[in-house]
């Protein structure tokens, strides 16, 4: 579908937040000269702090007035340009009409969330208008969920074609949480009925595959030789995420699942935060616990630059079909900021100057994106590197590590 002419390329939405202003900066030095962007928000003047801190050559950047609660201001905002960035969480409170809005204008839209409720309920109700328009709705475009989007599919890159695959991801990481993160995850505790109701309803409306199957299975917990530590099943996003790409795209095989663990050292470490986390997600029941819960991690708050260049995240897969195996990694720096802020622009710069594959609707990153975004990616510091791959059977693509 052509794409109509905007007077952006991007918008950023959301950029008086915490990381919404590390996406600011980091766009600000990655966007193209030629390129037109904007910052947009419901308050002026903490937009224009946000436009201070970038510096003199985006003196005159332009900034774009648009509230949640507005309707008519998303819709002007997602007419304005190709590609919409939000920032603004919990999405499952604040989310949804910017994707309505995006849906319905044909514009493409990217954010961070990690809800599944949000992620399902946005699939039934604005996905086949998507299609119809020819908007691409990118959710999950940070540490949720592309390490592992991406890092699988790099890994079935490296085995046989036409085959059962079989893949496993173990992540570890050192970092602070971010405020965002914490409250999206609370919410997600506090809302299981909701949860599961928009689970049955996307597994009523989404078609079934008849010819091959791709699913992520659950795992158990083991003392794993691969990923050399405790393996701990993760029931998030990213998991559903990888099988959804897989379920898209014929090249992860007729037959293929996917593991999504917590790779955890020490089992002391292990038990006390499986301990700590039944203690929250109880609390998140109950009102006036889970307010307190909220105020201990404030939204738009976050480390400071030295805390956040001491942290680091590493995921290791683990891939098995057609008589080979394949270990790859993914890793980078802090995860939950400076690391999202990357992958969150760099997936906008991809959808609006990069040549991916034609796709509409609701997709992953994988789907839409690919070895583009991989590429992107890799020049900037996140390392998707083969560890351990037969020399025998058909040549295999490197990314760094080796090369793309």
């Amino acid at each position: 579908m052509a794409r109509p002419k905007r007077p952006y390329d991007i918008v950023l939405f959301g950029a008086t937040g915490f990381t919404g202003g590390l996406t600011a900066e980091y766009l600000a030095r990655a966007i193209p000269p030629k390129a037109s962007w904007a910052l947009a928000g419901r308050n002026t003047a903490k937009l224009e702090d946000v436009r201070a801190r970038l510096g003199v050559l985006w003196s005159e950047l332009p900034l774009l007035q648009a509230d949640v609660s507005d309707p008519a201001s998303l819709r002007e905002l997602a007419e304005s340009t190709r590609v919409l960035v939000t920032t603004v969480g919990p999405y499952v409170k604040y989310g949804e009409p910017l994707v309505a809005a995006c849906a319905e204008a044909g514009t493409d839209y990217l954010d961070l969330t990690g809800e599944p409720e949000f992620v399902n309920r946005c699939y039934t109700r604005y996905h086949e208008r998507a299609v119809e328009t020819g908007a691409r709705l990118v959710h999950s475009c940070g540490f949720d969920s592309i390490p592992y989007d991406l890092g699988a599919y790099f890994t079935v890159l490296h085995l046989p074609e036409g085959v059962p695959l079989r893949v496993r991801g173990f992540v570890r990481a050192s970092a602070m949480i971010s405020g965002g993160t914490y409250e999206s995850a609370i919410t997600f505790f506090a809302r299981v009925r909701a949860n599961r109701a928009a689970h049955r309803q996307r597994a009523e409306a989404e078609p079934r595959l008849t010819d091959r199957r791709a699913r992520a299975v659950g795992g158990r917990l083991h003392h794993d030789s691969d990923a050399k530590a405790w393996a701990v099943p993760l029931p998030t996003i990213d998991g559903p995420v990888v099988g959804r790409s897989a379920r898209a795209l014929e090249r992860y095989g007729p037959d293929f699942s996917y593991s999504h663990y917590a790779a955890v050292h020490r089992l002391p470490t292990l038990l006390g935060g499986a301990t700590a986390l039944a203690g929250i997600a109880a609390a998140a029941q109950i009102p006036l616990t889970r307010r307190w819960l909220l105020r201990r991690v404030p939204a738009g708050t976050g480390p400071s630059p030295a805390r956040r260049a001491r942290s680091w995240f590493t995921v290791r897969f683990v891939g098995e079909g057609g008589g080979r195996r394949v270990i790859t990694e993914v890793s980078g720096g802090d995860p939950g900021y400076d690391e999202t802020a990357k992958m969150l622009s760099e997936s906008a710069l991809c959808l609006a100057f990069d040549d991916v594959p034609p796709t509409a609707g609701q997709v992953t990153t994988a789907t839409a994106m690919g070895d583009a975004l991989i590429e992107r990616l890799t020049k900037d510091g996140i390392t998707f590197t083969v560890l351990d791959e037969p020399p025998t059977g058909p040549p295999s693509r490197r990314s760094r590590g080796g090369e793309l």
